[in-house]
């Protein structure tokens, strides 16, 4: 292949939208592009609430009456319905980040954290912010979502997360303070005796007796770490006792939860700062 048909190629690939949808997780989907110089919207409106990062070049923002020129850096948001139409100025590399989430998950987590007393959804304010955590916090979701390796449990906590930081950033409300730890520690046991199961979040939730969202912040106050890497860390200290007993190291990883011994291995390496290999000789 030539340079100049490979380069072709490239450029055709980064001038497409990518889209990411799951049906484990169908309250929420992505979608990204590299180059939109070349993408032109006509106002319109989504059934979904969305919110987008910009990661490149710049564009003309029009969402009700509001017009504003964005770039890199910027987080555009937009409740249900709302008309709006975002395209690129001049001939600049403009790429950006999109998710939409399904309203009724997006009130119910409103609901959960005190936002919404009557389960109504609660629009947003604002259509556009430069707050560099709600940026960050945007890329980092979308890079999980995406992430072929990222478990299911990981990608619920990573949505929840954000989702929360994004009420609490930008529609600020009390939040409850209740003292929840046996909750928490039923939760953390649930974990512990099920880690080698592919969890999912609600499974979790149910056996705590907590919401999504008091879970994600609350045991995060608690223990350190996420539900998800608590997962982790405990499915790293079964490896450990499996190995001692000088069981393969495939058949540990499998028996671990992990998708294969190469997982196994990469977070083995991170926790444990040695292989398998070397801690079972």
């Amino acid at each position: 292949m030539s340079g100049t048909t490979a380069a072709a190629i490239h450029a055709k690939r980064a001038s497409e939208p990518h889209f990411w949808r799951s049906e484990a997780l169908p309250f929420i989907e992505a979608r990204s592009i590299e180059d939109g110089r070349e993408i032109c919207y006509a106002k319109h409106s989504h059934e979904t609430f969305s919110i987008g990062a910009v990661t490149g070049g710049r564009s003309v923002y029009v969402n009700r009456h509001s017009r504003e020129w964005t770039g890199a850096g910027a987080v555009v948001l937009m409740n249900p319905d709302d008309v709006h139409a975002c395209n690129p100025i001049a001939d600049e590399r403009w790429s950006y980040r999109m998710l939409h989430v399904d309203v009724a998950w997006l009130t119910s987590l409103q609901h959960e954290l005190g936002f919404s007393e009557n389960h109504a959804f609660r629009a947003f304010s604002q259509t556009m912010t430069t707050d560099a955590e709600l940026f960050d916090g945007l890329n980092r979701l979308h890079g999980i979502l995406v992430d072929n390796d990222a478990d299911l449990l990981r990608k619920q906590s990573a949505a929840v997360a954000f989702f929360t930081e994004v009420q609490q950033r930008l529609n600020p409300a009390p939040l409850s303070h209740d003292d929840a730890s046996r909750q928490l520690a039923r939760a953390a046991e649930f974990i512990a005796d099920n880690c080698t199961r592919s969890l999912k979040l609600e499974d979790i939730c149910e056996a705590a007796g907590l919401s999504a969202s008091h879970l994600i912040r609350a045991f995060k106050e608690r223990y350190g770490m996420t539900p998800h890497a608590y997962l982790i860390n405990r499915r790293i200290q079964y490896s450990r006792a499996q190995l001692r007993r000088g069981r393969l190291i495939a058949d540990v990883a499998l028996d671990a939860g992990f998708a294969d011994q190469a997982h196994l291995q990469r977070t083995f390496k991170r926790l444990v700062a040695a292989t398998p290999g070397q801690y079972r000789s």
